[in-house]
């Protein structure tokens, strides 16, 4: 049989893989994120989990990958920015014309947020200097208003000296520090505070962001998805049912995974998620996906991270196979 290398983050819905025809070899990478650059420049895995946004990108600059609609993972928006103590930032819109951090300007928590923030709230993200300090999968889209760290100064450290006025969180921002590498989660996370008027720690933009965000769900069927399995074009255009052989293999992973663990418990967040939503956490196939696809093209587009003509079709975005709801 064929090896199959494949580079996952560590969800245990996607493990145990049996793609007929195939010796699925698991590749450990930590953190995942570290592998998406490694497949979009060098494609060194046959199957690598990959940032949505970084895929379509890769798709346009044409990077032979191609990709099953299957999404790892999924997370709300609504909570990923703080602000820094004594900014005075006390709405959405009191972000235009301050400076933001972000790792870097194409990672999917920036794209889901800024979208968010200009639909939903009518912020011009374009009057906010964003401030970055690792750099993107792919150069070359970035608009004028990126700002890069060239002191080795982390986000979080900016962030509570109050040099910048407001940062994502977690691996978006400052809950790391440098570009993807083992360890780079050792990076303490600025204190929050529940204070807007002072105090010693950054605050969340929204007290709320729970309940804004599953409204948010509610209302537009957008869940934010963050990740996407990709594969070497090549593999596709030698064996062009491998898709739905690989589509079929990671729906039965999660399956088994469910009949074992059917509360989430394994993966606290998915649990929280799977609440929130009353539903599956992970949803995969297109037509279940249909909105949050359309909108990260959408967002993506805005943002001009994709050119105005990029397919706008969700069925455009994968290989052809058959997807049936999972």
């Amino acid at each position: 049989m064929d090896k199959l290398t494949v580079a996952f983050g560590d969800y245990p819905h996607a493990t145990g893989l049996d793609v007929p025809g195939y010796d699925v070899e698991p590749v450990e990478v930590r953190p995942i994120i570290g592998a998406y650059r490694r497949m979009i420049r060098d494609l060194e895995f046959d199957v690598c989990e990959l940032a949505p946004v970084s895929y379509l990108m890769a798709v346009q600059a044409g990077v032979p990958l191609t990709a099953v609609p299957v999404f790892l993972n999924r997370r709300f928006h609504h909570g990923d920015v703080q602000c820094a103590a004594n900014s005075g930032i006390r709405v959405p819109r009191d972000l235009e014309g301050r400076r933001v951090g972000v790792r870097a300007y194409t990672v999917s928590t920036g794209v889901w947020v800024r979208g968010i923030l200009a639909e939903e709230y009518g912020v011009n993200v374009g009057a906010i200097t964003w401030v970055v300090d690792d750099e993107d999968h792919i150069e070359g889209r970035a608009p004028a208003n990126v700002e890069r760290v060239t002191d080795g100064r982390s986000l979080g450290e900016l962030l509570r000296a109050g040099e910048i006025d407001a940062a994502f969180s977690g691996n978006a921002g400052t809950g790391r520090a440098g570009a993807p590498r083992a360890g780079w989660t050792a990076a303490a996370e600025p204190e929050s505070s529940s204070s807007r008027n002072g105090g010693d720690g950054p605050y969340p933009l929204f007290a709320d962001a729970e309940v804004l965000g599953v409204d948010h769900y509610v209302r537009t069927g957008i869940y934010p998805l963050h990740s996407v399995v990709a594969l070497r074009t090549e593999l596709v255009e030698r064996d062009p049912e491998l898709p739905t052989r690989l589509y079929a293999a990671l729906a039965d992973a999660k399956r088994r995974q469910v009949a074992a663990d059917p509360g989430w418990t394994a993966q606290k967040r998915f649990a929280k998620q799977a609440a929130q939503i009353d539903g599956d956490p992970a949803p995969y196939g297109i037509d279940r996906n249909e909105p949050t696809l359309a909108a990260l093209v959408r967002y993506s587009r805005e943002q001009g991270l994709l050119d105005a003509d990029f397919p706008a079709d969700p069925k455009a975005l994968f290989a052809a196979g058959d997807y049936p709801d999972a």
